[in-house]
């Protein structure tokens, strides 16, 4: 997608931000202190979420346009924040594809995911250290590592 992206936070107050996308979305980011949790994300999990959000919607994508029949997909990621360099250095994925499909089919699958996601080029553009764990769930349940 080509073109502009916009994107507005305000403070509700403390640290609660209201933010929104100038397209009739909005979420909460909030910093959690001692006493209190918050009530959405930190805006650096937002990050993350993101990151894992636009793995499964490229995967899903990817699937179609390679005629792959993916039942879901679930991505978990968990990510290190280095107090030295303030953000995040390190992201670990653990894909889950639910689809019956060849090993070397969902490799290619999971290869032209990373290289149309926009948001994990931005993390690698940024030297965040990325790995994957693929796994395909088959129909009749069985995992496999990929």
């Amino acid at each position: 997608m080509a073109g502009k992206l916009y994107a507005r936070a305000r403070i509700i107050q403390g640290y609660e931000i209201a933010l929104d996308n100038g397209r009739s979305h909005c979420t909460i980011a909030d910093q959690p202190t001692p006493t209190f949790p918050g009530l959405g994300p930190t805006p650096l999990e937002l990050c993350v979420m993101s990151h894992a959000g636009c793995y499964a919607t490229l995967a899903a994508i990817t699937a179609r346009k390679m005629r792959l029949p993916l039942k879901g997909c679930d991505v978990k990621v968990e990510a290190v924040k280095n107090e030295e360099a303030g953000t995040i250095v390190e992201e670990k994925f653990d894909v889950l594809f639910k689809l019956d499909a060849p090993k070397d089919r969902i490799q290619r699958l999971h290869e032209v995911t990373l290289k149309n996601c926009p948001v994990g080029i931005l993390f690698e553009k940024a030297g965040v250290q990325i790995t994957y764990k693929l796994r395909a769930q088959k129909e009749n349940g069985e995992v496999e590592e990929l």
